[in-house]
């Protein structure tokens, strides 16, 4: 298994969760990491990405401002911090492993895909 996600759950509005993936280290070093989401019935959804380095992240508008990711290169995980959330924001959320350093929102530049992890939001 190269990335393993964790961390959702069942949380009401307005509150916080925060995801994590572990990835192998091959898979993990010298790439970005991505964040995203998609619920029955609809395309798959980006939602943040990280470079190699972490000096570059990128969010959808919808998350911006609320949503955080970050990375931890010495343990080969990234990380989604997810405060203020919203009933909207409920779905599966997946990460994705990079094709190169850049991180982009695009899911054609990740070759790699973890499995879901369920976020529910309702009070």
């Amino acid at each position: 298994v190269q990335l393993q996600a964790s961390g959702g759950g069942l949380v009401q509005p307005g509150g916080s969760l925060r995801l994590s993936c572990a990835a192998s280290r091959r898979m993990f070093r010298n790439n970005a990491m991505g964040w995203f989401r998609r619920t029955p019935g609809k395309e798959r959804e980006f939602v943040a990405a990280i470079s190699w380095t972490g000096a570059s992240t990128y969010y959808a508008d919808s998350v911006k401002g609320r949503f955080t990711i970050s990375r931890d290169n010495a343990n080969d995980t990234v990380y989604l911090q997810m405060n203020s959330l919203k009933p909207e924001d409920t779905t599966v959320y997946y990460c994705a492993g990079g094709r190169r350093p850049i991180a982009s929102d695009a899911p054609d530049e990740y070759a790699y895909w973890g499995q879901g992890t369920l976020v529910t939001v309702s009070s």
